[in-house]
């Protein structure tokens, strides 16, 4: 069976009449991951006699003749920082090495509900710190676009295995960008919901007020199709919203004539990659082609964006990642002789280098004396650049601008600069900082190949918007 560019419809249209089956898709996809996953690390543990049985489940209802669920034997890979029951759950890192959840986050309730099959969990940098997928303890991804360059993080996993053909779509999550910045690394469409649009049950947090779950895909359709599924309330999840979930793939039809598109001057700034712009521009130009209305508007805190984040991501992270002492379940150290050493220990042999520092500066920021300096005073700021965007919301339908400063880089080549991996974040935090959506869509390449991403948000909720416009660039893309 060639698995080369399945997207949901075909899958489950082809399992529909008979032309194949969700057994032989799904033993098609492990046979593909066996042979070639080797060079990339994108899956860390496969789920293969859950995924079989619920994939004959799926051929059963085919060969009745019975209508089949929207995920039907559709191949679905599952970033490790998600509760699958039974299945590891090591969000990356060594201090969970060993522990099997016995439950599913309720994002893998329902993807298995609508048919899907879960193949297995997927590769992340450690508790989701990351941007390169370098900081996972079971190793780096590789970009399956170009091997010697990173996937982006911290769902590099989940995006190198989208295209590399090991998955039809798979989840990740996203703090600070890490659906949709290694999306626009590895050529795929990554969404991030509004906060509180999907549930994070089950999700190992990282920063609670930031933290959302959300699908990669092939193209866009398959995007709105996984919304869909996901989305809606759960009373497991105290911040998750009531609001009626809307018809994301009904909105795919819907044309853009007319649609008011902001341009925002604070993302074209120094530091962007000249083809990334030349390309973000093409993007622009096919939109105005296409009836939309391009306006430029302004988010003047933008530039505050990076400190802000990182202040408020290290704090929360700080108080979340505390529960991992080696009491109840993961690592302990056996050497330790008392409860103190125990702890210490744990932690020091348990936590990589990127959250270790990202505790302490969450701890410092957290601390008496501190806590209203850094804390409080990027809680005030996250304020402001939420209201940036509510004013630009109120001039137009959607904004557009770059994903990433540059196209993927090297794997190593910021390991050992903080600072210059946290700004490859400058394009994606303030959206999760205001709590809104967005989605990366692919929008070329550079002249050596390497994928280029284009970034479109929305207003709180206004997914449907966002998913409108995506489809406008993946069918201006098609035309080129």
């Amino acid at each position: 069976m060639d698995i080369n560019n399945l997207t949901i419809e075909t899958v489950r249209t082809a399992i529909a009449v008979g032309k194949t089956t969700a057994t032989a898709t799904a033993e098609a996809h492990y046979a593909h991951i066996a042979e070639k996953d080797g060079e990339i690390n994108s899956y860390l543990a496969l789920s293969r006699e859950r995924a079989l049985a619920q994939a004959a489940k799926v051929d059963e209802m085919a060969a009745k003749g019975e209508a089949l669920p929207p995920l039907a034997g559709v191949p679905i890979g599952i970033k490790d920082v998600l509760a699958m029951r039974g299945a590891p759950a090591t969000a990356g890192s060594l201090i969970l090495k060993g522990y099997r959840p016995p439950y599913d986050a309720t994002t893998v309730k329902r993807l298995e509900a609508a048919g899907a099959v879960l193949l297995g969990k997927l590769n992340c940098d450690e508790f989701a710190m990351g941007s390169s997928n370098e900081n996972s303890a079971y190793g780096p991804v590789k970009n399956p676009r170009a091997l010697d360059r990173v996937p982006g993080g911290s769902s590099g996993g989940s995006a190198a295995a989208v295209a590399a053909d090991f998955a039809v779509a798979t989840l990740g999550t996203d703090t600070g960008g890490s659906i949709r910045q290694p999306a626009a690394f590895c050529g795929v469409v990554g969404l991030l919901p509004t906060y509180g649009r999907v549930s994070r049950y089950g999700l190992i947090a990282f920063a609670s007020s930031l933290d959302r779950v959300g699908p990669l895909t092939k193209n866009v359709q398959d995007a709105a199709t996984l919304l869909h599924v996901l989305a809606g309330h759960d009373e497991m999840d105290a911040t998750s919203s009531e609001r009626p979930v809307a018809d994301y793939v009904g909105a795919l039809d819907k044309p853009v004539a007319g649609l008011r598109i902001g341009v925002p001057a604070e993302y074209f700034g120094d530091g962007l990659d000249a083809e990334i712009r030349a390309a973000t521009d093409r993007v622009l130009a096919s939109l105005k082609t296409a009836g939309c209305i391009i306006k430029p508007v302004s988010l003047p805190h933008t530039k505050y964006a990076i400190p802000t984040y990182y202040v408020i991501a290290t704090a929360e992270a700080s108080s979340n990642l505390s529960r991992f002492d080696g009491v109840r379940y993961g690592l302990r150290d056996s050497e330790a002789k008392t409860l103190s050493e125990m702890f210490r220990k744990t932690r020091d042999a348990g936590f990589g280098a990127e959250v270790k520092r990202r505790i302490l500066l969450g701890t410092y920021a957290l601390s008496a004396g501190y806590y209203d300096a850094y804390y409080r005073k990027a809680q005030q700021v996250r304020t402001l650049l939420t209201r940036d965007f509510l004013a630009a919301f109120h001039e137009v339908d959607a904004l557009v601008t770059p994903m990433t400063p540059t196209p993927p880089f090297k794997l190593g080549e910021k390991t050992d600069d903080p600072v210059q991996m946290y700004l490859e974040d400058i394009y994606s935090v303030a959206a999760s900082l205001a709590g809104i959506c967005g989605v990366s869509v692919p929008c070329g390449s550079t002249k050596t190949g390497l994928p280029i991403g284009v970034q479109i948000m929305g207003g709180h909720f206004e997914e449907q918007t966002v998913l409108r416009v995506a489809q406008a660039v993946e069918m201006g893309q098609r035309s080129t």
